[in-house]
Parts: C-alpha cells; sequence; structure tokens
C-alpha cells in the first residue's frame, strides 16, 4: 500500500495524524496549523496590546518550552510588537526543580529572553521540601498551587510586565472543569474556562493554549526537537487531579473531541445572580496587600500555620478554629512581603488596542 499523502497540502508524504481531528498530515503543515490555531486563539480573544511587555510562566516542562517557542515564533512572524520574558519559580523541590530549572536557563540562550527566577524560600521563607516534611504528602499541592500563584504575581512585579503566559493547555481546562463539578465548587467553575483573568490587584494572565491538546503538544515538542524538562513533580502522585485526568483520558480514547467539548459546556455554565450574591467579594489581604476573600489572603493564612507549627490551620476548618483559639499571631511573625503592582499598570488605562 502506498504511503499517504498529507491531508492538507497533498503533496508532502503524511507522518502523523493529528489528535485533535484524526487529519494525517507531514511535519510542516503540522507546525504550520498548531501555530496558526494559537495566533487564531490569541487574536480572537484579543490578549496582547503592542508594546506589551510579556512574562512567560517557565517550570521547563514541555508546555512552558512550547509556549515560550511558541510565542517567540508568532511574536516575529505576525510582529505582535511584545517583549518577552521568561518567569520561573523555584518551589524548592531536590531533585525535580533545581533539574527542571537548568532546562528553564538553557531556553533563556536558545531564545534570547531575559530570565527571572524567584524561590519559595526567598519569598515565604519555606520550601516545598520543608513544608511536606511538616503536612505530609496529602495537601502539600494546596500549599504550592497557593504559593506558586501569588509568587507568579510577585515576579512578574519585578519583571514590571503588563501579562504573563501560562501553558495552560485543553486538557488541564477540561481536567479543572471536571474537578470543580466534582467537588461542587460552584464559584471556581464560573471561571475555570476563561482564557483571560485580572482582578483590580493582579496582573493580567492568560492561557494561549486554551484549545491546543496536550498530546499535540508533545508532538510539536518532538518533532522541533525542544530541550525540556519531562520529569513529573515528585510530590504530586496523590493529587485530587490526577482521578480527573485519569477519568478524562478514558473519554479521550472513546471520543476524542471530549476533551473541547468539556471546555465548551464549560463555557455555557451560567451561575445564578442569587449564586453570585452568596459568593465573597474581593479585597485586598491586610497583611501583605495580595488579593483576597478573607481578610487575610490564603498564602498569609497558611504561612501563618506553618510558622505556628499548625499547618493544617489554612486547610481544614477545624484546625483554623484551633489555631484561632491559641490567639492573635506573634508580632514576630515571619511575613510574606507587600505586594505591589508594577507602575505602568497602576497608571494604565483599560483601552484595548489588541493586537489583530
Amino acid at each position: 500500500m502506498p504511503p499517504r499523502t498529507c491531508a492538507l497540502c497533498d503533496d508532502a508524504r503524511a507522518i502523523l495524524k493529528r489528535p485533535k481531528t484524526g487529519q494525517q498530515i507531514c511535519k510542516e503543515c503540522f507546525f504550520y496549523v498548531f501555530e496558526t490555531e494559537v495566533h487564531n486563539t490569541i487574536t480572537e480573544a484579543r490578549l496582547f496590546k503592542r508594546g506589551d511587555r510579556v512574562a512567560i510562566g517557565a517550570s521547563g516542562g514541555k508546555d512552558s518550552t512550547v509556549l515560550a517557542h511558541v510565542m517567540k515564533t508568532l511574536n516575529e512572524r505576525y510582529d505582535y510588537g511584545l517583549e518577552l520574558f521568561l518567569l520561573s519559580i523555584d518551589e524548592g523541590i531536590t531533585g525535580y526543580r533545581d533539574d527542571s530549572l537548568e532546562t528553564v536557563k538553557r531556553n533563556q540562550q536558545q531564545y534570547d529572553m531575559p530570565l527571572k527566577i524567584l524561590s519559595y524560600d526567598e519569598l515565604y521563607g519555606w520550601t516545598m521540601d520543608a513544608i511536606v516534611s511538616q503536612v505530609g504528602k496529602k495537601n502539600n499541592c494546596t500549599f504550592c498551587g497557593v504559593f506558586r500563584r501569588q509568587a507568579l504575581d510577585r515576579g512578574a512585579a519585578i519583571l514590571n510586565v503588563d501579562h504573563i503566559v501560562t501553558g495552560h493547555n485543553a486538557d488541564d481546562i477540561a481536567e479543572t472543569v471536571l474537578m470543580n463539578i466534582m467537588r461542587g465548587d460552584i464559584a471556581r467553575l464560573g471561571r475555570c474556562t476563561s482564557i483571560c483573568t485580572q482582578g483590580e490587584d493582579t496582573i493580567k494572565r492568560s492561557k494561549p493554549f486554551k484549545y491546543a491538546y496536550e498530546k499535540e503538544i508533545v508532538m510539536y515538542a518532538y518533532f522541533k526537537k525542544l530541550d525540556y524538562f519531562s520529569t513529573e513533580c515528585i510530590y504530586s502522585p496523590d493529587a485530587y487531579r490526577g482521578h480527573a485526568r485519569a477519568f478524562l483520558k478514558d473519554l479521550e480514547a472513546a471520543r476524542p473531541s471530549a476533551i473541547i467539548d468539556i471546555i465548551h459546556s464549560g463555557e455555557a455554565f451560567e451561575i445564578k445572580e442569587d449564586i453570585k450574591a452568596t459568593q465573597k467579594l474581593q479585597q485586598t489581604c491586610k497583611r501583605c496587600g495580595y488579593m483576597s476573600s478573607n481578610e487575610l489572603c490564603k498564602a498569609c493564612t497558611l504561612l501563618e500555620g506553618l510558622e505556628r507549627g499548625m499547618a493544617q490551620a489554612a486547610v481544614t476548618d477545624r484546625a483554623r478554629k484551633k489555631m484561632d483559639a491559641e490567639g492573635p499571631a506573634p508580632e514576630n511573625l515571619r511575613r510574606i512581603p507587600l505586594f505591589k503592582l508594577p507602575a505602568n499598570l497602576q497608571a494604565n488605562s483599560n483601552v484595548d488596542t489588541g493586537v489583530r
């Protein structure tokens, strides 16, 4: 049987089958359609405006490495006029993050982008290794997720950028929709499919890979021979997300469109007005100045629990009540530095002159 020709160019030999569409295409056409779909996502959502300083959340993994490569490619091809940076967070996980950061440092040279690395130890006075020694592996992802999100904003503020982009892909977003349904988390379900998020006290954050399948990101990295780190976090095997991921993979095997279908379903959810009225209003943490729905943000609460030897205080209501019963936090308690938005964001208006 003669080899198939590419379904798009009808010239070169097809060497791969797209997981997203089932088309059998050649390598060059795959690169082009993958990059074009990301470009269309960016322009349709009007993610950037000319002159934006954009930080790419870089972990050294496949998603962020492909994102850095594609953002550089599209910025040059379509003349977005963006100033690109790499921003990495060092959680302090021996044998995992220290190795992946070496990949990020090589990416810095390969893509010729400035790099900022901000560590948990520098910001919070704790590494994830130290946190896991206190809390074990059951709830460690709660600490890491909260600390990482705030660290990204703080790193972006140091770089004085307008925008953070992350490598969250279609699989990640579909998993999040499933997780929020299974947990009955109405507040997060209403916003988890948003391609772009920004509060009054945070830096704009978006997901250019919102509709990109994880398998296609892996294929892109493989055929482009990109330099990335492929080891999973040593503390994540028991994470709740793993159950949603396994379920999603089963759905995808039976129906490849399931990933996009779940995202579109999440986008179609509408929260009733009476439910919205019960949700807490966003305010500013009285201790560190970061956004919060309570007097203290989640990061400050978690850090206080660690410092007082009651690490579960921000994870369970029972532990929180026990800590509150012991009285207010000591004056000499380690605190997170005060958060301030970059000066350019404080001054800029929200006029949209988005990339076309």
